[in-house]
């Protein structure tokens, strides 16, 4: 299979995957020749795989805005323990949840919790608790995996 064949078929999956989660699909570009890619592989608390490649003109030609969001909630220590917590031991109470992140009031953790749910990395589910929604579960442990890494404490 060749190159051009590749981008073809990850152009296309790409949009069918735009369309399932009701999203605009990025337009269909040609390889630049470069990639950016990230994988990971999960156990717990829930079984996930995750293989991306992406052609970084691609990504750089994305709006702004929703992925500033995603950084921004991942950016508050609050909200960064609160996924944390979510990442390590699976769904959670709001009461949980408040314990993680150490605050003291419902009030301060409803005003994180619509962070990270307006910006789809979290969820509640139909008991009540909220997880990681199984999406982004990856992706955010890339992220915050790159910020370690930017921030040196990945090198010893």
């Amino acid at each position: 299979m060749s190159s051009d064949d590749v981008h073809s078929r990850l152009d296309a999956l790409e949009q069918r995957v735009a369309a399932l989660e009701g999203r605009p699909a990025a337009p269909a570009r040609e390889p630049s020749g470069g990639s950016v890619a990230y994988q990971g592989r999960l156990a717990e608390p829930l079984a996930l795989e995750w293989d991306i490649h992406v052609d970084p003109a691609q990504v750089l030609d994305l709006p702004d805005a929703p992925r500033t969001d995603v950084l921004a909630a991942l950016g508050h220590p609050l909200r960064a323990a609160m996924v944390r917590r979510l990442a390590e031991a699976g769904p959670a109470t709001t009461a949980e949840l408040q314990e993680a992140a150490e605050l003291g009031s419902t009030g301060q953790l409803y005003h994180h919790l619509k962070s990270l749910t307006g910006c789809g990395l979290v969820e509640q589910d139909k008991r009540g608790s909220y997880r990681l929604r199984p999406q982004a579960t990856v992706p955010a442990l890339v992220l915050l995996t790159a910020a370690s890494d930017i921030a040196g404490q990945l090198r010893s």
